[in-house]
C-alpha cells in the first residue's frame, strides 16, 4: 500500500506495507507513480518518501514470482525505470528515510531521490548473490561511481550490506543520523525546503542531473550556470531575496 500525505506543501509518501519489509509488487510500484503525480498536480514544494515499519524497502516483492516465467524485463524496463525516471524529474526538491533494508529496488527509489539521510542501522547493498541475479534499479552505476569498481564486485560477489554509517562515509548518500532521530531529521529538512527559494533549488537539481548524464565540462557547466542565474532574475524569489537582504530581514519565498 502506498499513502500520501500533502501539507504545508509537503508531500509525505510513505511505503505501508511493513509486514513484508515494505517490498513492491507492481501494484504497488503503480501506485508510487501516481502518488508522485498527485503530488505534482497538487504543486508540492518538497516532497519526503520513507517506509513504514523496519526497514524503508527489501526490494521486489518476490514471494509469488515464478522464475519460469517471470518477466523480468517487463517489471523492470516496464514499470521500475519509468517509475525511476519521474521520481528523479519531480520539479521539486525530495528527501528520503532510510532504514533498514534498502535493497534492489528499495535501493533504486533511493538512488531516484535528490537527498537520502540514512539510519545507523541502515542495510544497503546487493543481496543478489543468494537469488542467481545481479544488482537493479541503478545500483551499479551508483556503486561504481562512488566506490570504484573493486570495491562494488567486493559488494556484490560477496553479498555483504553496508550500515548506515559505513554508506555515508563512503559518500553513497548525504548524511547519517541514530534510528530515532532519522525520521524527523529528514522531516525538517523536507520542511526547511518548501520555504526556501524552490525555483532556484529546481534549478541545481537540473544542473547536477546534466553534469552528471552529460558528462560536462567546468567551462560548459559554468555557461548553464549562468543561462540559469539569469533567468532566476526573473523570478519573485529572487527579487525577493535581494530585498530581504538589504532590509536586513527574513526572506519569504514562494517558489516562483
Amino acid at each position: 500500500m502506498i499513502d500520501i500525505h500533502i501539507a504545508d506543501d509537503v508531500a509525505e509518501i510513505t511505503l505501508n506495507a511493513p509486514e513484508r519489509l515494505n517490498a513492491l509488487d507492481e501494484q504497488a510500484l503503480h501506485g508510487l507513480h501516481a502518488a508522485y503525480d498527485e503530488a505534482e498536480r497538487v504543486g508540492v514544494r518538497a516532497l519526503l518518501l520513507r517506509g513504514e515499519g523496519r526497514a524503508f524497502c527489501a526490494g521486489r516483492d518476490i514471494s509469488a514470482v515464478d522464475p519460469r516465467d517471470d518477466d523480468v524485463m517487463g517489471y523492470l524496463g516496464g514499470i521500475v525505470t519509468p517509475l525511476l525516471q519521474r521520481m528523479a524529474a519531480f520539479p521539486a526538491p525530495t528527501f528520503a528515510v532510510a532504514h533498514g533494508a534498502c535493497l534492489g529496488v528499495g535501493l533504486g527509489l533511493l538512488i531516484a531521490t535528490d537527498v537520502v539521510y540514512v539510519a545507523e542501522s541502515a542495510k544497503i547493498g546487493s543481496p543478489f548473490a543468494a537469488l542467481g541475479a545481479t544488482l537493479d534499479s541503478g545500483g551499479h552505476a551508483l556503486f561504481a561511481e562512488r566506490l570504484g569498481a573493486h570495491k562494488t564486485l567486493d559488494l556484490i560477489y560477496t553479498g555483504r550490506l553496508m550500515s548506515g554509517s559505513e554508506a555515508v562515509a563512503s559518500g553513497l548518500f548525504s548524511r547519517v543520523f541514530p534510528d530515532d532521530e532519522v525520521r524527523t531529521a529528514t522531516e525538517d529538512a523536507a520542511r526547511t525546503a518548501a520555504r526556501g527559494a524552490t525555483a532556484a533549488f529546481l534549478a541545481s537539481k537540473r544542473l547536477i542531473a546534466r553534469i552528471r548524464d552529460e558528462r560536462l565540462a567546468l567551462w560548459d557547466s559554468i555557461d548553464i550556470e549562468n543561462a540559469a542565474q539569469a533567468a532566476l532574475c526573473d523570478t519573485d524569489d529572487y527579487r525577493e531575496g535581494f530585498a530581504a537582504f538589504q532590509q536586513k530581514r527574513r526572506p519569504e519565498f514562494r517558489g516562483r
